[in-house]
């Protein structure tokens, strides 16, 4: 069976197209779906044409086999169009604001790039994001610095507290809040405590830990306080209790995991329930953790690209997602 290509409204993009008579000598055409009458001669709507299937296999999740059969190009002509876009990159634009809440995350790949984003959680959008290698101090603090020096005012950025990004904030600008993400402390006290502790202590402070993203308020963040306070009266020998290894030669806490997840909640208190105040940050990076999801279930559909076609793929579901 031959499959002829499909002609596509420039006005509305709806694939449902007839032929209406010619004109000069060219076939015209009429849109079912917005009723306007065009030829195909112009150009600028061919190009339209190929950067509307660019974009749905961008974000369609839609390998190029599936767009072939609805748009009625070969898969190697479809190749040929993506590979000239993935050949550039498109530029990002920056939208100064006030009081700007951050969510900022990396995530890694498998061919060892990392994906550093800084995404507005009010409007959805990527303010910026960098392709490197890791969360380094020295980038993140250069791209906030950037940031601030492009008309952006950053209220808060909610991060996972990895310590490089902790202190690039403070070095780029002491005034911005920072908020740790509540899921991710209790998830990392989760991990460390197992779900059936073997002490009495670790028991109780999983079930202390199990509440925390249940605080929305400061009445409820009171008694939470109070109880972690009591818990640690009540332990406090407990987790400060040593003993010796003689692998190492030195004194060591005997119940470290347990210590471990105190210390990690103890020293996030101040920077962790910002959120209670100020309804509009966010009290965890769930929604990178999502966005960054989509992202890696599109790039597993088209696996096998090269790697700077990767990175650039990156870049154009980046733009392509703010464009919405």
């Amino acid at each position: 069976m031959i499959i002829s290509k499909k002609k596509r409204c420039w006005s509305c993009d709806s694939l449902d197209v007839i032929k209406w008579g010619k004109q000069q000598g060219k076939q015209r055409f009429k849109c079912k779906n917005c009723g306007i009458l065009f030829t195909f001669t112009n150009q600028g709507v061919s190009r339209q044409n190929r950067f509307k299937w660019f974009k749905d296999w961008v974000l369609g999740r839609q390998t190029i086999i599936q767009i072939s059969h609805i748009s009625g190009y070969s898969p190697r002509t479809l190749q040929s169009y993506f590979d000239y876009y993935l050949s550039k990159r498109p530029v990002l634009h920056v939208r100064p604001s006030e009081k700007l809440n951050l969510l900022m995350d990396g995530t890694y790949f498998a061919n060892k790039l990392c994906l550093v984003l800084y995404r507005d959680n009010t409007i959805k959008y990527t303010q910026l994001y960098r392709i490197t290698d890791g969360e380094w101090y020295e980038e993140i603090k250069e791209d906030i610095t950037n940031l601030l020096a492009l008309g952006v005012q950053i209220e808060s950025i909610t991060c996972d507290g990895h310590r490089s990004v902790l202190k690039a904030i403070r070095s780029a600008d002491n005034s911005i809040l920072i908020q740790r993400c509540v899921v991710h402390v209790q998830r990392m006290c989760k991990i460390w405590l197992t779900l059936n502790p073997k002490s009495e202590a670790g028991f109780e402070l999983l079930a202390i830990v199990k509440k925390l993203h249940w605080i929305e308020t400061r009445n409820q963040w009171g008694y939470w306080i109070v109880e972690l306070i009591a818990w640690n009266e009540k332990h406090k020998d407990f987790i400060a209790e040593k003993s010796f290894n003689p692998e190492t030669g030195r004194f060591w806490y005997k119940h470290k995991m347990v210590r471990r997840s105190f210390v990690v909640l103890k020293r996030a208190l101040p920077d962790m329930f910002h959120y209670l105040d100020n309804p509009r940050i966010p009290k965890s990076t769930n929604g990178l953790e999502s966005f960054f999801g989509h992202l890696k279930g599109h790039l597993a559909i088209h696996r096998g690209l090269t790697k700077k076609h990767f990175k650039h793929y990156i870049q154009w579901y980046l733009w392509l997602k703010n464009q919405k």
